[in-house]
């Protein structure tokens, strides 16, 4: 006769709404003194993003194909460091200007991910709210081939703004107001910051997406059928002034 399954049924774990503005502020000191700690961008979005990811995944679970990608809970990461499926992608795609993006970049989706893990072992649990927290941070470099924004610091602050009106998420939010607070004037980086915000806002929700579908749509195709409109503010600052929207030692 068969053993009935005795195993414990995994403990609930509820929304997090936990906001640690304190840990978030020293945190984004941080940053806007190095647009290139990444480490401290993890630490604010733990810090106050509290329930905006568990209600993404159940958001994503009210979207047609979201059960579906839910239920298989694929690992993007891994998918993103496969250099022959990106290889396989067509040119003009998405996932061909993500390659040409990381590769000139030296970026990698796993590079990333370890620095998520700094100083944080609940990043890879195996829970459907880790899942989708993984899976924000794995489309963030396909969030500036979309959005069309680059590295730079303005280009990261506009994308921060972009990605608080898709994910209200307030650790977005609170990086987004501190490179609009301490941003330069002789250009409109503060507009470029806001544009940033009302795109995101405009676009369809990024994060229902079939990310291995989208990889090898047209990019331009892709932009319209999201919504995402020009970045008419951002383009508009020379490429070589964009780093002073975040003065040095700021």
């Amino acid at each position: 006769m068969a053993m009935a399954d005795t195993a414990p049924a995994p403990a609930f774990r509820p929304m997090s709404t936990k906001l640690d503005w304190g840990h978030a502020l020293r945190s984004l000191q941080r940053l806007l003194n190095d647009k290139e700690d990444t480490t401290a961008v993890f630490e604010i979005m733990r810090a106050l993003n509290g329930s905006s990811t568990a209600k993404g995944y159940h958001r994503l679970l009210a979207t047609p194909q979201g059960g579906r990608i839910a239920y298989e809970r694929a690992e993007f990461a891994a998918k993103l460091m496969n250099d022959a499926w990106l290889d396989s992608l067509p040119e003009g795609s998405v996932g061909a200007a993500y390659r040409s993006f990381i590769r000139e970049e030296n970026l990698s989706a796993e590079g990333l991910a370890e620095i998520s893990r700094q100083g944080e072992t609940s990043v890879d649990e195996r829970h459907p709210y880790a899942w989708m927290g993984r899976r924000t941070r794995d489309v963030h470099d396909i969030w500036h081939i979309l959005s069309g924004y680059h590295r730079d610091a303005l280009g990261e602050a506009c994308l921060v703004a972009f990605s608080f009106a898709q994910t209200k998420g307030m650790g977005w939010a609170l990086i987004a107001l501190g490179a609009a607070q301490r941003s330069g004037s002789q250009y409109p980086y503060r507009k470029a910051i806001w544009q940033g915000y009302r795109r995101g806002k405009a676009a369809k929700w990024l994060l229902g997406e079939d990310y291995e579908r989208l990889m090898a749509e047209p990019l331009e195709a892709a932009r319209r059928r999201l919504n995402i409109t020009p970045a008419t503010a951002y383009n508009a600052i020379p490429a070589n002034v964009r780093d002073g929207a975040l003065p040095a030692g700021a």
